[in-house]
């Protein structure tokens, strides 16, 4: 871009930096109060800066009771560490989930506006932010790509915003984004319904003599487990020569559905490892 700016004399336009793109992004902001004018917090997710630096100035100059709350992801907190160097400095960035948000230093302008109007900023987990896109998917048949979904990854129990002083306050998480490729979502899901418990891989130690995998198999089908994927593995057991290690992913309902049948194989004698990644 900047060598056509060169060569064909035209304009250079930052997609989060320019102060019009800023001021854009500030009408988003307008429109929360004009169409939540009770709201109490307001949660941004933090990349270059722009949106949260457009949104946190109108909703302050509107409303300056409410409280605007950035979310970055942990593998590229470059606003947070903007905050702390008190400039624009380069982040650590670990390939995330959120990659619209991967934005290694935040936008000169956009941290000189956002630091007078953003109360605070947090980061959420990449286990965060895949159940965030299972939740929107599942409970408001919406696609979130990772990085519009980090608002709510931080307000999911367990976020660093499942907080006393956020509980029962209107609040506001714009969705802003849903590029994401469809062999990604697979991905994002599965990661998904693994923090939420719905999907468990475990070793198990069987007998090798026929009828051994059947016995679990059939223990998995009486706990109401649905098997996804199964291996055993004979070469790199250095135990007894008749037993096999299998090793078994499989749906479930939920946390206390796998702590059941965990309790269930480990009262069956079953040598266990569970959740191994």
């Amino acid at each position: 871009a900047e060598t056509l700016v060169d060569s064909d004399k035209l304009t250079y336009i930052n997609g989060y930096d320019d102060p019009p793109i800023v001021a854009g992004a500030g009408t988003m902001g307008i429109e929360m109060i004009d169409d939540v004018p009770d709201v109490d917090v307001v949660v941004v997710p933090v990349g270059g800066a722009g949106l949260i630096a457009g949104v946190s100035c109108a909703v302050k100059t509107l409303k300056p009771d409410c409280k605007v709350i950035g979310v970055e992801p942990e593998f590229c907190a470059s606003y947070i560490a903007a905050l702390k160097a008190g400039k624009p400095v380069p982040a650590e960035v670990t390939p995330t989930l959120a990659d619209g948000l991967a934005v290694p230093v935040v936008g000169p302008h956009a941290f000189e506006v956002a630091r007078h109007y953003v109360d605070e900023c947090v980061t959420t987990s990449e286990k965060e932010i895949s159940l965030a896109v299972l939740r929107l998917i599942e409970q408001e048949k919406m696609v979130v790509e990772g990085g519009g979904a980090s608002g709510l990854a931080a307000l999911l129990p367990g976020g660093k915003l499942d907080r006393p002083d956020i509980k029962g306050k209107n609040v506001i998480v714009p969705l802003c984004g849903g590029n994401i490729d469809t062999t990604v979502l697979g991905r994002v899901l599965d990661r998904g319904l693994s923090a939420d418990d719905r999907l468990c891989n475990f070793y198990a130690t069987v007998s090798d003599r026929p009828g051994g995998i059947s016995r679990l198999t059939t223990l998995l089908a009486e706990q109401g487990a649905s098997i996804k994927d199964i291996f055993h593995e004979r070469a790199w057991l250095y135990t007894s020569v008749d037993q096999v290690q299998v090793k078994c992913v499989v749906e479930l309902q939920g946390k206390e559905h796998a702590m059941k049948l965990k309790r269930a194989l480990i009262a069956e004698g079953y040598p266990l490892k569970w959740g191994v990644n």
